[in-house]
């Protein structure tokens, strides 16, 4: 059966899920209700039910949930038993530490192509990979089928390396510039603003303690 128009915001609290049913299996816990996930996620256990009816009927009534089939499950769900192939563009600070992410491994990510345009840094290697100079992002990106674009590089230079990556065949791109960009619309597109989400927890800081203007 074909998957239509699930909220992004169920499929974000999916790897929640996955993530907390991962360490309850670590922990040798087998089974699980769903309010145990709902703690676990920080939500509701109507939530979870609601989120988990999606794809489905999973569990035992008044029995909960088996925890290593309910993961099974929503790891096959985010098509996470297939390796993703990731082309970084940007080798700074942000994306030096996004290689090293030890998660991107566990969770089938593999960054297969690193791009920059500073002379001191292509011809490289990093975590394994060459750096190569970003006029190759298409040649590479095509030649070695990768699969999502990271995009680690200044507002200004962004758009033009989303282009490149697109050309070169990318299904999806995950954006850290704090620019929105111009895609064609069969390629998904997550922006990560670090700025945003810091702003966020200023106004709902600023809001528990009454401070305005």
């Amino acid at each position: 059966m074909k998957i239509t128009k699930i909220p992004v915001a169920t499929i974000m609290r999916m790897s929640v899920y996955s993530r907390f049913l991962t360490q309850l299996n670590h922990d040798g816990i087998e089974m699980a209700s769903s309010s145990d996930i709902a703690d676990g996620a920080g939500v509701t256990s109507a939530q979870v039910r609601k989120d988990l009816a999606y794809f489905g009927e999973f569990g035992i009534r008044g029995v909960g949930y088996n925890i290593k089939e309910l993961n099974e499950h929503i790891r096959k769900i985010l098509h996470l038993g297939d390796e993703w192939r990731l082309a970084l563009v940007g080798i700074g600070s942000l994306g030096r530490a996004l290689i090293m992410h030890k998660g991107f491994r566990e969770h089938g990510f593999a960054v297969n192509c690193i791009f920059d345009n500073d002379p001191a840094k292509i011809g490289g290697f990093f975590e394994g990979v060459e750096v190569l100079p970003a006029e190759k992002i298409r040649e590479a990106v095509s030649q070695k089928k990768a699969d999502i674009g990271v995009i680690c590089v200044p507002a200004a230079q962004a758009q033009n390396v989303a282009d490149a990556l697109v050309e070169g065949g990318i299904k999806a791109i995950l954006n850290f510039a704090s620019v929105n960009l111009v895609t064609p619309p069969s390629i998904h597109v997550r922006n990560v603003d670090l700025t945003v989400q810091l702003e966020v927890l200023t106004f709902q800081a600023g809001e528990s303690i009454g401070r305005y203007g």
